[in-house]
């Protein structure tokens, strides 16, 4: 295991790249994928909408639902065997899939188990690059994410294909073959030690942020336990039991409750975007194609996004492109009921494919901005943990609204405003923030200006005080009054 002070930005660093890459194709693009049965799951098994939506809304919400155990195995085997073995759990659900007698079965097998073995390998992954970046992170998250884009437009026409060539039985063991590719990807995945995530007890002891108690607690565990003998010394991991500390502070905090919104709002579209447009005339191979456009806008958007925020001009300004783009995205939610013609969506699938590949991009980049790059595989898990619960309600609820209503108008007229609600959530909460920033600054400055110096001759006294015209008068006359003494 190579020891760095900080991320190498490149050399095997690439090759994390490219390997995050494939594990985005095989985990997201095969879960968009899965929209593409929904027409054939709802007319075999002869069920509706909203029973036949638990099948993606299951993968989608184990996926984030068991991201921190994925971290977890990450953090504490390793990240390769982790990412290997969630390959063999996602091919094994899905083979298993393809011979499926009921709904109930997909939803363990294509629902939880391919979910399982995906999220042993997505919050990994993606930890790792964060570890090998640093100036570059953006550029190279870009990268990597696009896979997600790449995959889906590769695949989705390609699954149509299988479909309609083999039936969705053979498109579904085709695909548990083609997600084998996970263990390959995790072959990759060579672990890296950085100084600030890795230390010896000494150094720690060192650091001035490690409190004086704590201190004495690492050196009575030095003395006291046979155990810490048997420690490696170059990875004494103090921060062991500090990992989630983060969840307490106030930045992390907004951006989870936001998250919970943006996920609601995300979710439901990659589900009903080819039905929908089935149901307004389009054909099966144009509906395909939809989604194929979105998939390689979401590249364009994954890797411009992330290059341009790696930017001087715009580094520094990541947290309101973040923003943008999650509203951006529940604008296009809110006209889409409008769209009813393949010549109306196919700008949808542009404008939407593009910003949802940015907003992507930025997730990790903006929790490593907050939690610190040495808490990323947790805090990612979490993050990511995150996105279960609205992953598993928003489908159903989805189709529920459209088996009452008859129309998808209000499904996409809540995820619409639920994301525009998560983008104003983190504009409001910065602009808070500069407000309190700003008082501060202010409250400090006129605290500097009330502090005054005086003498009794032999010893000088600060003191800090607020001094109107008769306290300045008074201090004056009794000063000549004791110098005349």
């Amino acid at each position: 295991r190579a020891r760095h002070s900080g991320p190498p930005d490149g050399g095997w660093g690439w090759m994390i790249v490219a390997g995050c890459f494939l594990v985005t194709i095989c985990t997201r693009a095969v879960t968009r994928c899965i929209s593409i049965f929904f027409v054939e799951f709802q007319a075999y098994f002869g069920q509706d909408y909203a029973r036949t939506a638990w099948i993606h809304s299951i993968v989608d919400c184990a996926t984030m639902l068991c991201a921190p155990l994925g971290s977890l195995i990450s953090n504490h085997v390793s990240c390769q065997v982790g990412i290997m073995l969630g390959g063999l759990l996602a091919s094994t659900g899905l083979i298993l899939s393809s011979f499926a007698t009921s709904l109930e079965h997909l939803y363990l097998s294509l629902g939880v188990l391919t979910g399982l073995g995906f999220a042993l390998c997505y919050s990994p992954a993606i930890a790792m690059v964060g570890k090998y970046f640093n100036k570059r992170k953006a550029l190279a998250y870009g990268i990597a994410m696009s896979g997600s884009g790449i995959g889906t437009f590769i695949l989705a026409p390609v699954v149509q294909l299988l479909i309609e060539q083999f039936s969705w039985r053979g498109a579904l063991l085709i695909l548990g073959g083609f997600v084998l590719n996970l263990c390959v990807c995790g072959a990759l995945m060579r672990p890296i030690s950085l100084k600030e995530d890795c230390k010896t007890g000494p150094e720690f002891l060192e650091h001035d942020y490690v409190p004086e108690t704590e201190k004495q607690d690492l050196k009575r565990m030095s003395i006291c336990s046979p155990l810490i003998k048997l420690w490696p010394h170059e990875c004494l991991c103090y921060c062991s039991w500090k990992e989630y500390d983060f969840l307490l502070m106030p930045g992390f905090m907004v951006l989870a409750v936001s998250v919970l919104f943006m996920a609601y709002g995300c979710s439901p579209l990659f589900v009903y975007l080819v039905p929908y447009a089935l149901s307004v005339g389009v054909s099966h191979h144009q509906a395909a194609f939809l989604m194929s456009i979105l998939g390689v806008i979401d590249i364009i958007g994954n890797v411009t996004f992330g290059w341009l925020t790696d930017r001087r001009c715009l580094k520094k300004h990541r947290y309101f492109c973040y923003l943008f783009a999650v509203g951006m995205d529940g604008l296009c939610c809110l006209f889409l009921p409008v769209l009813q013609s393949f010549p109306l969506l196919v700008p949808f699938s542009f404008t939407f494919g593009y910003f949802d590949g940015a907003y992507v991009t930025l997730i990790p980049v903006m929790t490593a901005d907050v939690v610190g790059t040495s808490l990323l595989s947790s805090a990612l898990g979490v993050v990511y943990f995150l996105h279960a619960i609205p992953y598993l309600v928003s489908p159903p609820v989805a189709g529920w609204l459209v088996d009452t209503t008859g129309s998808y108008t209000a499904s996409f007229l809540l995820c619409g405003f639920s994301m525009i609600f998560s983008s104003a959530l983190l504009c409001f909460a910065r602009l808070a923030k500069k407000i309190k920033r700003t008082h501060l600054q202010s409250l400090t400055g006129n605290m500097a200006l009330k502090q005054h110096i005086w003498t009794n001759g032999e010893t000088a006294y600060s003191v800090t005080a607020e001094l109107d015209q008769k306290d300045v008068e008074f201090l004056a006359v009794d000063t000549n009054s004791f110098s005349n003494r």
